[in-house]
């Protein structure tokens, strides 16, 4: 039984769209258990983390890299969100967190340099993506990638304004 699991998905792994797997499971971070959707966010928070502390991008070459990242994120998750769902038979595979970086991205946005506030930003997002208030749960009825990926964008601008707006309170 394991041996025939085992060949068979190798057999599908080689039909598979291979750049597109990477990017949709954000280079195997999406393949972690458990919860893949808050590692593909650690995943992002930690990459920002990196940009901000140990390349010591200045804030607004750190808003520029972010603002960057997110575009790239949606101009090639999208299409790689499609593709991933469609060779894996599900509407949207756990295993797809190219939104949740996104998303993740998005509410990262303006956040001083510091792991407080990236906590607060995780969090906020973390807890928007899992509750979906409204509107966010009927993005998901978008077509294909686009309903994949832009209920975790809503997500992410949820969590930005709240986290904005702890920013200016406290």
């Amino acid at each position: 039984m394991t041996r025939e699991r085992s060949a068979r998905d190798s057999v599908q792994d080689e039909n598979r769209t291979r750049w597109a797997f990477a990017v949709a499971t954000f280079f195997g971070a999406g393949r972690l258990k458990p919860g893949p959707g808050t590692w593909g966010s650690i995943a992002a928070v930690l990459l920002w983390t990196i940009a901000a502390w140990a390349v010591h991008l200045n804030p607004h070459a750190l808003l520029a890299a972010l603002l960057a990242g997110i575009a790239l994120a949606l101009i090639a998750g999208i299409p790689a969100a499609t593709i991933a769902a469609r060779e894996s038979g599900k509407h949207d595979p756990g295993f797809i967190v190219i939104d949740e970086v996104a998303g993740q991205w998005i509410a990262l946005i303006g956040c001083p340099a510091d792991w407080r506030h990236a906590l607060v930003a995780f969090v906020l997002f973390r807890i928007f993506d899992i509750v979906k208030p409204f509107p966010i749960r009927r993005l998901e009825r978008l077509p294909r990638g686009w309903g994949i990926v832009f209920d975790d964008v809503a997500a992410g601008l949820y969590a930005w304004g709240i986290a904005a707006m702890l920013r200016i309170w406290f």
